[in-house]
């Protein structure tokens, strides 16, 4: 079962290209400020426009740098079955502890679509799946009977749900069961999705509070609440600063402020505008996730 703070890794690039230095450097500090486990080339990743030999890049530095002290679950989704296949290979090859498969994106398939497309990296590819649910990018909602049906397969062994339905976990839990494992994609909502039955989150705010967000679940699973609640409240205008443009601009930013990255971002997507810069700036500085 994975449970706790996962992040979203991003990316970073330097004159176009992965910052390898910078990204194993990343992933160290992650792992030593508390985070229980590692999600590269997701989202938050940029994985759109990564090509496959920055991809598997990417996912076997993420690998090596984790040396088995923390799960790492790669991201190998794609809009087409056979190149998600591909990925998922690769992230099994290169030793990582799961995947995470996103719906597929553009298609617009049918659930029975969603079905045969999981189903299909399932037999391809011996190896543990997470079901990546975020309609806000894909425009696919897989319902909670399709998600139960792949639940039944073997290998299909959670979800990351992104779709902000705090009726969603619940549902799941009583369609699937308690050892379906269930983590949030949403920063802001993610103690109602513990609270609902949920088992941890992959962040985007952990880039850039990592200690933080793993101390709040530590307290959650030891059976603090109000420490919890403490916590991400002290959070809450750092998850709302990470998404006011498109992620991972913000946190792109707000993680260069910091120093471990130079910022930089991939076309179609561009830096936030300056108002925003400002906005993040400030509100790393009063949560204190500024040195100096």
């Amino acid at each position: 079962m994975f449970k706790g703070s996962f992040v979203a890794l991003l990316t970073p690039f330097r004159d176009g290209i992965v910052d390898e230095t910078a990204y194993r450097a990343f992933v160290e500090w992650q792992i030593g400020q508390g985070t229980h486990g590692l999600v590269p080339c997701g989202t938050t990743g940029e994985s759109p426009t990564l090509s496959h030999a920055e991809h598997m890049r990417v996912v076997e530095l993420c690998i090596e740098v984790a040396k088995g002290r923390v799960p790492v679950i790669a991201g190998t989704g794609s809009n087409s079955t056979e190149e998600a296949i591909f990925l998922t290979r690769h992230a099994k090859e290169a030793g990582a502890n799961a995947a995470l498969v996103v719906t597929p994106y553009y298609n617009k398939p049918s659930q029975e679509g969603l079905y045969q497309h999981f189903k299909a990296i399932h037999d391809a590819v011996d190896f543990p799946i997470l079901i990546y649910n975020i309609p806000g990018r894909c425009v696919v909602d897989m319902s909670v009977a399709t998600m139960a049906r792949l639940a039944a397969l073997p290998n299909i062994v959670g979800v990351k749900d992104a779709t902000a339905d705090l009726g969603r976990p619940s549902e799941t839990r009583r369609a699937v069961g308690e050892d379906f494992c269930q983590l949030s994609g949403e920063d802001v909502t993610v103690l109602a999705f513990l609270e609902e039955g949920g088992h941890g989150c992959i962040s985007v705010t952990a880039n850039v509070a990592p200690k933080w967000v793993a101390q709040m679940h530590e307290a959650w699973m030891r059976g603090d609440y109000d420490a919890a609640r403490a916590i991400q409240d002290r959070l809450a205008p750092v998850h709302e600063a990470m998404f006011v443009e498109t992620n991972p601009c913000p946190v792109k930013y707000a993680a260069s402020l910091q120093g471990h990255c130079s910022g930089e971002l991939r076309l179609p997507l561009v830096a936030v505008s300056q108002a925003n810069q400002k906005r993040i700036r400030a509100t790393l500085e009063t949560a204190g996730l500024l040195a100096g």
